[in-house]
């Protein structure tokens, strides 16, 4: 499965890595509660993805990326 390693900036100004997995790239029957539908509401640029470190969702902000963001293969 497609993972991500990504820094971006927080709402502080702090910067954070964040290793994740985009929902769609994920087998079913694989994560609690599919929260697909949550992803409509979300403001442009940001998106639901888990959190292969912390094992939750998280919703990632594309527009405060810093630096580049890794493509890697990994198994959930």
């Amino acid at each position: 499965m497609k993972a991500y390693k990504a820094s971006y900036a927080k709402k502080s100004g702090d910067i954070r890595t964040m290793t994740f997995a985009k929902i769609d790239d994920i087998p079913s029957g694989v994560l609690p509660d599919s929260k697909g539908g949550q992803q409509t509401s979300l403001k442009e640029g940001m998106e639901l993805v888990w959190d292969l470190e912390r094992g939750s969702y998280r919703v990632f902000n594309w527009k405060t990326v810093v630096g580049k963001i890794e493509e890697f293969e990994t198994k959930i």
